[in-house]
């Protein structure tokens, strides 16, 4: 995903602010950081460059260090896209609000476990190394709109989550594969019901 000069200024600032925080609150692994501008803001980027153009809700669980949310929220800061981060931990939620500041991005921070929160009926939903898919899915069933699709950032297992998550749920995917892996992909799932 090209990216704006702003929003490359924008995606440092967030990169030194990781870099200062993490070893301290263990945002992402020790052995991750010397390369997270690509294991971790292009893996998010990739994400952000399939959000639907009408899209005007995205909603990140179990947000972490901010991956995907917070890089989307600084890559489509310009479509008036409504960000909402959801992270149980509240060091981590701290952190993810001092990115939103730094970094000048209006984004929503909710320090609460997924299951607490109101349903938020977004248009997006999306998940990095939260869960399994099948959990993913009963998470998302409670946050996703009608037409909603969600982004599932998923590694080289993801066609045995699939196979899984099929005997309990109804739904249409696209596997989009990683540009950061090739035998992980993005998993984008849409008319989600229960079986």
């Amino acid at each position: 995903m090209n990216v704006s000069r702003e929003t490359s200024e924008r995606l440092d600032v967030y990169l030194s602010l990781l870099l200062k925080w993490s070893p301290k609150i263990n945002l992402v692994s020790a052995s991750s950081l010397k390369g997270a501008a690509r294991r971790h803001f292009d893996d998010s980027l990739q994400v952000a460059s399939l959000c639907p153009k009408n899209a005007k809700t995205w909603v990140d669980l179990g947000s972490g260090g901010g991956f995907p949310g917070a890089v989307v929220a600084i890559a489509l800061r310009e479509n008036g896209l409504k960000v909402t981060l959801i992270e149980s931990n509240q060091r981590k939620a701290a952190f993810l609000r001092s990115v939103s500041r730094e970094t000048n991005t209006p984004f929503t921070v909710l320090a609460s476990r997924i299951e607490a929160v109101d349903p938020l009926q977004s248009d997006v939903v999306s998940a990095r190394a939260l869960a399994p898919l099948v959990d993913l899915l009963m998470y998302t069933e409670r946050h996703v709109g009608d037409g909603g699709i969600s982004l599932f950032m998923k590694g080289g297992t993801w066609r045995n989550e699939v196979a899984d998550a099929q005997k309990k749920w109804r739904f249409n995917y696209e596997a989009h594969t990683s540009v950061t892996h090739p035998d992980a992909a993005v998993m984008e799932i849409g008319d989600l019901s229960r079986v």
